[in-house]
């Protein structure tokens, strides 16, 4: 077996290995020694990550404005995605050119037309509650021909409603509360998970559970490779094996809450949407729609704008957190006094003192006494008893 040569350049570090065609990579005089070691240069730290921006304009300077679609969405006319599709069909235009790009930037929707109709300015934003009732589906129309919540809308909004669009779904056949706002941005705001705006179900079901399953939906539940967040579920009523249960959820994902209780064995033959963050269902009647104070609205929108404690109180009502409490003031603790430390005490010695007259202390042993050498009392030295 034939070994490396060893490196004799003097230099530290360990000889490379030889490459694939058996020669070495060494020097002019020795070119069968093996490379010596190189150095790695230090690596420098990375720089820190530059916050993304918006892309300036041709000219360099801060591009100002939104998306036409956000612009469109906002003022009531359609979805983003919509507006999208309207795009490639080429029935939005500005200033009497077809806009071909949903990345148009505008400031404003001056000079933009729909079907050759101009956009008019966007109003308030207003919020409408509606009881849907079970066998209406939450779209504008439907391919199949089946009856659209639109189709009770006609005669449930006011007089001047305009367009409104759904705050999240409804299956048809579930009931209960939705939302309808004409503000694409406050539709979208609300449906976020992140700003954590929890709804509130109840589900009538036939089967056994336990409160304590339920509880277990607190850490989250994947079912079918699908990640369900924490739902805070209670038992409210149980005749024989008819249950109705109350569940508080953020996420709001397609059928959520007919997936987790069918995987807990459940069947459900009723659902309602009770609450969705602050506005609460109550003794509106089914079919019906009553519009939200205009300050109400306010007051949600600029809590979904940033204010971080209202978000705080959202999660806890869904049982998403726990409310922070203040911090419990740590008291210092005593100072310990010093004290004098202990005199040694000699092992089998114990000092004790005679009288009050002797003046002195002595030393009595405590263990055993010592074995006497002189004469014993009464009789004479060295003699025998």
């Amino acid at each position: 077996m034939a070994f490396p040569p060893k490196d004799r350049s003097g230099r530290p570090g360990r000889p490379a290995a030889p490459n694939s065609s058996g020669k070495g990579t060494g020097s002019r005089r020795n070119p069968a020694a093996p490379a010596p070691y190189k150095i790695p240069k230090p690596r420098l730290p990375k720089a820190a990550a530059v916050p993304q921006t918006r892309a300036p304009a041709d000219d360099g300077t801060p591009r100002e404005g939104d998306r036409i679609a956000k612009l469109l969405a906002r003022a009531g006319v359609a979805s983003r995605r919509e507006i999208e599709r309207y795009i490639a069909e080429g029935r939005i235009a500005l200033d009497g050119e077809v806009i071909t790009t949903p990345a148009t930037i505008l400031k404003n929707l001056r000079g933009v037309t729909v079907d050759g109709n101009p956009v008019a300015a966007p109003e308030p934003p207003r919020l409408f509650m509606f009881h849907k009732p079970s066998g209406l589906i939450t779209a504008e129309r439907d391919p199949t021909g089946r009856p659209t919540i639109y189709t009770a809308l006609r005669n449930a909004l006011p007089e001047g409603a305009g367009r409104v669009m759904p705050v999240g779904r409804l299956d048809i056949n579930t009931e209960g509360l939705l939302l309808l706002t004409n503000d694409g941005e406050l539709k979208r705001a609300m449906e976020l998970p992140a700003n954590a705006v929890p709804r509130t179900y109840r589900a009538r079901t036939f089967g056994d559970v336990a409160q304590s399953q339920l509880d277990e939906l607190m850490q989250g539940i994947e079912i079918e490779g699908i990640r369900y967040g924490p739902i805070n579920a209670n038992l409210e009523r149980s005749t024989g094996r008819n249950k109705w249960i109350e569940l508080t959820l953020t996420e709001g994902k397609n059928r959520e809450v007919r997936r987790v209780l069918e995987h807990l064995g459940l069947e459900v033959s009723r659902l309602l949407r009770l609450r969705y963050g602050p506005f609460d269902l109550g003794e509106l009647p089914r079919g019906a729609a009553e519009e939200v104070p205009q300050v109400v609205v306010e007051r949600f929108r600029k809590g979904l704008a940033g204010d971080h404690a209202t978000r705080v109180q959202q999660a806890v009502h869904a049982g998403k957190a726990v409310a922070p409490r203040a911090p419990k003031p740590v008291a210092k603790p005593a100072p310990v006094p010093e004290r004098e430390p202990e005199r040694p005490r000699r092992a089998g010695v114990q000092r004790v003192r005679l009288s009050p007259d002797a003046g002195k202390l002595v030393d009595k042993p405590t263990g055993r006494p010592p074995r006497r050498t002189g004469p014993r009392s009464g009789g004479k030295p060295g003699a025998k008893r």
